[in-house]
């Protein structure tokens, strides 16, 4: 079943999403991550102020299912994390690209940007993941 990719996001190969917003960029999880995962328990996120490095581990993603880390696409600073999530975190299964949101920050780093997927880049890797 196709999922919901939309073009205004770029993607990490581990299926985060960067929004990016001038040098600060939204990061959640993609739909089809949330998909695989199933029903979302629980949510882990780091602390406001902290600095986040390209490829590390971030946080945690708790489903009835399994448990995932959540990878920094970007490097940076936290400067917002969504409360609303840790809360209700099956908002990231309801809305994984609005209302799920994970956290903000503010990038250290824009040409890590490059090294990132856009939507066909994404779709391509998903479908070569289904083969």
């Amino acid at each position: 079943m196709a999922r919901a990719i939309p073009e205004d996001r770029i993607y990490s190969t581990e299926h985060e999403w960067l929004k990016l917003e001038g040098i600060k960029a939204s990061i959640g999880i993609s739909d089809h991550a949330q998909c695989a995962l199933g029903d979302v328990v629980y949510v882990e996120l780091p602390d406001v102020g902290q600095n986040i490095i390209m490829g590390k581990a971030i946080g945690v993603v708790e489903s009835v299912k399994a448990v995932s880390d959540i990878f920094a696409p970007m490097s940076g600073k936290i400067i917002a994390i969504n409360h609303k999530v840790i809360e209700n975190p099956e908002l990231i299964n309801k809305d994984p690209y609005g209302e799920g949101w994970l956290l903000m920050i503010e990038l250290s780093d824009l040409s890590q940007k490059n090294r990132l997927l856009d939507k066909s880049s994404y779709e391509k890797m998903l479908n070569e993941e289904a083969k």
